[in-house]
C-alpha cells in the first residue's frame, strides 16, 4: 500500500486515463451487487467484508428477486455509471474538442436512443436508454422531447450523483488544469443536473484532472477540491476527509465517515427509502457519493484495492461511490488488480482499455489545440500592448 500522503510516482498521461477508466468501471462492477445495502447488511450476507467480486445478492434468484430483477448485479458486470462514462468518451471521440451543454444534446443522447450495445446486466443487446436511471432518461425527454435549452435542461430533474458519475473522461481530457476541468464539466452537467448534483459532477471532474497532476497526493486532491467547490458540496468534502484523515483502515472508518456525511445528504438512513427532502436543490446539501470517494482515497493513502474495497463495503451507493474512488486512484498512479479487470472484462463482454487508448488519442488533440488558442491569445495580448508578466 502507498504510504498516506505518498507522492504519486512519474506515470505518463496514456497510463493516468488507462488507470482511470479501468479503475472507475472495475469499482463499478465490485459495487453493483451491494448497492443499496447498509455496511452491517453487507458483512451478514457475505459471512465478512467483501474483498473482490462477489455474487448477486440473492444468488440464483436474482432474474426475480425484487428489487433487483431484471438485472444482473454481481460475478463482474459492469453498471450505467460505466456505461454512460463510455458513452461519454464516445462523444469526444466525435467531437476531438473539449464539449459543452450542447454536445451533450447533439451526441449523448441520440447515442443513448438510437445504438444498440451490450448491456451486461440485462445479458443482451439493447438501447442504453433502456438501462439508465429515470434520472439520466431525463436527458431524452428534456433534450429530444422537450427541446429545452441544452444549458438549463437539468433543472426539474432529481438531485442525485447521476451527472457526477461519469465525469471522469472531462477530468482526464483537462488532466493537470482542474479549474478548467470543473468548468467544462459543470458546462455539460447542465443538461442533466442542477444543484449540488451538477456541482459534484464539477467537483470531481476537478479531483480526476488534480489526481493526473505529476506528484498529486490523495491530500493534494482535496485541497484542490476544496479551492473550488461550493456550498454544501465544499462542507461535505472538507468534513469528510478531515475524519478520513484520522484512519488508515476502511473497516474502522466506515461508521465515521457515514455519520460525517449524514448532516450534508438529504437521502437519508434508509437508502432505499429516501426522506421527504431526498434530492431536492439546495445549497446547504450535497451528493453523498463524491465526498465518501474523496474520504475513501485518503483513508487508503490513494492505494487503489484499498480505495475501492472501503467504498464496496460502505454500501448505500456504492457502485457509484467505487467508481469514483476508482477513477481517483487509478489516475493517481496505483495499479488496478489485473484479475479484477480481466474478470470484469470477460464478463461485461466489454474491451475496457479501448476506451482509454481512443480517449489518450483524442487528449492529446485537444492538448495540442489548447497550446495554439493559448499561444494565439499571448500574441493577441501582445499586439494590444500587454506585459508579458506582471509583478
Amino acid at each position: 500500500m502507498t504510504p498516506k500522503g505518498e507522492e504519486s510516482a512519474a506515470v505518463a498521461l496514456n497510463e493516468r486515463i488507462t488507470g482511470a477508466l479501468v479503475g472507475a468501471a472495475v469499482g463499478d462492477a465490485l459495487g453493483g451487487p451491494v448497492e443499496g445495502y447498509s455496511p452491517a447488511q453487507i458483512l451478514e450476507r457475505h459471512g465478512g467484508r467483501v474483498h473482490g467480486i462477489v455474487g448477486p445478492w440473492h444468488g440464483d434468484a436474482w432474474r426475480t428477486a425484487r428489487p433487483i430483477a431484471p438485472y444482473h448485479k454481481g460475478d463482474g458486470r459492469i453498471t450505467d455509471d460505466t456505461l454512460l462514462t463510455h458513452a461519454l468518451v464516445r462523444v469526444y471521440a466525435q467531437v476531438r474538442d473539449h464539449l459543452d451543454a450542447y454536445a451533450i444534446a447533439e451526441h449523448l443522447v441520440p447515442d443513448l436512443m438510437t445504438n444498440p450495445r451490450w448491456i451486461p446486466e440485462l445479458e443482451t443487446e439493447a438501447l442504453p436508454l433502456h438501462r439508465v436511471f429515470l434520472a439520466e432518461k431525463w436527458l431524452v425527454t428534456r433534450l429530444h422531447y422537450g427541446h429545452v435549452d441544452p444549458r438549463e435542461a437539468g433543472v426539474g430533474n432529481i438531485v442525485n450523483c447521476g451527472a457526477a458519475m461519469y465525469m471522469a473522461p472531462v477530468g482526464l481530457v483537462n488532466a493537470a488544469d482542474p479549474r478548467g476541468a470543473y468548468t467544462e464539466a459543470l458546462d455539460i452537467a447542465g443538461a442533466h443536473q442542477s444543484s449540488y448534483g451538477r456541482e459534484a459532477a464539477g467537483v470531481f471532474a476537478a479531483a480526476v484532472a488534480a489526481a493526473c497532476t505529476p506528484g498529486a497526493t490523495p491530500d493534494s486532491v482535496v485541497t484542490t477540491c476544496l479551492s473550488l467547490a461550493k456550498d454544501g458540496t465544499r462542507a461535505a468534502i472538507e468534513r469528510v476527509c478531515e475524519v478520513a484523515s484520522g484512519y488508515s483502515d476502511f473497516e474502522s472508518a466506515l461508521t465515521p465517515l457515514r455519520e460525517a456525511v449524514a448532516p450534508y445528504d438529504t437521502v437519508g438512513p434508509d437508502y432505499r427509502s429516501p426522506s421527504l427532502a431526498a434530492r431536492r436543490p439546495s445549497r446547504l446539501h450535497s451528493i453523498e457519493e463524491l465526498p465518501v470517494a474523496l474520504g475513501m482515497l485518503v483513508v487508503s493513502g490513494g492505494d487503489y484495492r484499498h480505495t475501492v474495497l472501503g467504498s464496496v463495503n460502505y454500501g448505500r451507493d456504492c457502485d457509484s461511490i467505487a467508481t469514483m474512488s476508482g477513477a481517483l486512484a487509478g489516475a493517481l498512479g496505483s495499479p488496478v488488480p489485473e484479475d479484477w479487470s480481466k474478470t470484469v472484462s470477460e464478463a461485461s463482454r466489454l474491451d475496457l482499455w479501448e476506451p482509454a487508448t481512443t480517449l489518450a488519442r483524442v487528449t492529446r488533440e485537444i492538448f495540442e489545440r489548447d497550446v495554439r488558442r493559448h499561444r494565439a491569445h499571448e500574441r493577441a495580448r501582445t499586439e494590444l500592448g500587454v506585459p508579458e508578466c506582471f509583478d
